[in-house]
């Protein structure tokens, strides 16, 4: 039996990443991944952004193990717990506080589509409407409450069933602009006889992950904003993957200076690719009743001891911005010179959620192909896979950085036939 042979006979067609890295890894350390052929990988794909501090990191791991290592408990529902009591004081006193952001803390299950689907069930509960907003090219989840607010056509397919109570409206620069994209939405909501139904919420990506890279500008996250308020709808950011420092700063709205009635958060707010959600919401907003919304892993203590570590080591003052500013920065010069040799090639993203899109929408998958059998893992987005998506550790070293975007630059030499192309970003 080869090595990959049980996984091709036994598991389900369903599966999806392995098809392009047909590899058995074994090992993991920082940006590096290392399969059972002794062949070693730079991580461009980052556990697709739980993994923002890398793999392994010690100032996880250890923690983690003497946790484990304890006795203490590990599955405890929604119990009270001491792993949790200084999580939940950790993410008070390092984020919420210096932000001036004054939110509940719900632990909704333990995955971005649990958080999605608690902020939805919660906007229809306070507003009493079933409508909302979300945007074309957006990914909110798989199951069907997430499914309902996200645009893919293969993903929303898979519901077998209509996925109602939910419409799509243009996302930043799909039209011609904030005027053409919100204009006839304010004139839908203040028109009476419009016969569109006043939403309960709109949520929103800054960064559409999935959906092609687009990254909304301040300026039309702020009127985004501005509008809910105006007509009493509820803002949800879905913070899942471009939350977490992914865009420079621990919320990706930061920079907008925007303060949404609910934020979704999960993949790398454990720190260490352990499941954890977070559904955070104004506490004039909490209206649950106990037990209302529920689920039986809303209690992993390992999670809370490797998401206070995480914040403790790179979020108590600042610590990482600099850093991750310098990486940021390296990453988009790199990105950049390799679009410019590419006729209609454009940079998309923001911070290191970032990728190049390719007018020739078969470039983007040979690319990752390309780059896979020189150890390097990336994966594509866009309605079409258009999109090379790149998505390294925040933790990443320069000089991993820069051989990660060498074989990239090579791989799209390759493919493109643009040779010169070849490591004029190393």
């Amino acid at each position: 039996m080869s090595s990959t042979e049980i996984f091709e006979t036994l598991e389900s067609k369903v599966r999806s990443y392995c098809r392009n890295w047909p590899v058995v890894f074994t090992k993991a350390e920082g940006s590096s991944l290392t399969d059972e052929e002794g062949n070693t990988y730079i991580d461009f794909f980052s556990g697709a952004g739980a993994l923002n501090y890398g793999h392994n990191n010690p100032q996880l791991l250890e923690p983690l193990i003497d946790y484990l290592k304890s006795g203490e408990i590990v599955h405890s529902m929604d119990m009270y717990s001491p792993a949790k009591r200084t999580f939940l004081e950790t993410f008070d006193r390092v984020i919420l506080k210096p932000r001036g952001l004054d939110y509940k803390v719900m632990f909704p299950g333990p995955t971005g589509t649990n958080t999605v689907e608690a902020a939805l069930k919660l906007a229809r509960k306070v507003t009493g409407r079933q409508h909302v907003l979300s945007f074309s090219n957006a990914f909110h989840g798989m199951t069907l409450g997430s499914l309902s607010v996200t645009a893919n056509p293969m993903k929303r397919a898979g519901a077998g069933i209509p996925l109602t109570n939910s419409t799509k409206i243009p996302y930043d620069d799909y039209l011609d602009g904030v005027d053409a994209e919100f204009g006839w939405l304010e004139r839908a909501l203040s028109d009476g006889g419009s016969g569109i139904d006043k939403p309960a919420a709109i949520i929103v990506e800054t960064v559409q992950g999935e959906g092609g890279l687009s990254a909304a500008r301040a300026e039309w996250l702020r009127r985004l904003s501005e509008l809910c308020r105006r007509y009493d709808v509820l803002l949800i950011v879905d913070d899942v993957q471009a939350g977490c420092g992914r865009t420079g700063t621990f919320f990706s709205f930061e920079e907008a200076g925007i303060v949404p009635d609910i934020v979704c958060l999960s993949k790398s707010i454990s720190g260490y690719g352990l499941p954890m959600a977070l559904t955070l919401f104004r506490p004039e907003l909490d209206v649950w009743t106990p037990g209302e919304h529920n689920g039986t892993f809303r209690g992993h203590n390992p999670a809370f001891i490797t998401a206070t570590a995480a914040l403790e080591t790179y979020w108590r003052d600042e610590a990482i911005v600099p850093t991750l500013a310098a990486r940021i920065s390296q990453l988009h010069e790199g990105l950049s010179q390799i679009a410019a040799s590419i006729d209609g090639a454009v940079v998309r993203g923001r911070g290191l959620l970032a990728g190049i899109y390719f007018p020739d929408h078969d470039a983007a998958g040979k690319i990752a192909a390309e780059a896979f059998d020189s150890g390097l893992l990336i994966e594509t987005s866009g309605p079409e896979d258009e999109v090379v998506k790149i998505m390294p550790a925040m933790t990443i070293s320069e000089e991993d950085l820069a051989i990660g975007i060498s074989i990239l630059s090579d791989a799209v030499a390759t493919v493109t036939g643009t040779n010169e192309l070849a490591g004029a970003a190393s």
